[in-house]
């Protein structure tokens, strides 16, 4: 399964420490992030993780259109939805393109808690069946 991995910048130690909590169903999915971000989580969990651009430098660009390709499976974007900065990425784009291509998402803790223990339940095989990578 490969995970795109978004934060806001308020939100960027709660991603790692999630990331942390869960490095073992972690490991073995391929992860994809914003620059920032993956670096982050990389250096706090060995993960290997695929740096895109950061964030506000088109990174979250880079993750719309691997989502509009088929590329990702499931998006995780801790956002601000309060302190959000303007240069932050926008999160109506991507929540768009994730209900047209049914990616599960996560915008908060406890929806990617959901998600990460339906992951490693098996509840989500369905994705990698329908996206023909299993």
């Amino acid at each position: 399964m490969r995970i795109a991995l978004i934060a806001h910048d308020s939100r960027k130690e709660l991603m790692t420490q999630f990331c942390t909590a869960y490095v073992r169903i972690l490991s073995e999915n391929e992860l994809v992030a914003t620059g920032v971000t993956g670096k982050l989580v990389a250096e706090a969990t060995g993960l290997p993780v695929r740096c895109l651009y950061p964030g506000n430098c088109g990174g979250a660009e880079q993750i719309s259109a691997m989502i509009a390709c088929g590329e990702v499976d499931m998006l995780l974007f801790f956002r601000d939805p309060v302190g959000a900065r303007a240069d932050e990425p926008n999160a109506v784009t991507l929540l768009r393109l994730c209900d047209t291509h049914t990616i599960p998402v996560a915008t908060n803790i406890a929806t990617a808690e959901v998600l990460i223990h339906g992951l490693e339940r098996g509840d989500l095989a369905w994705i990698e069946v329908q996206s023909g990578r299993k």
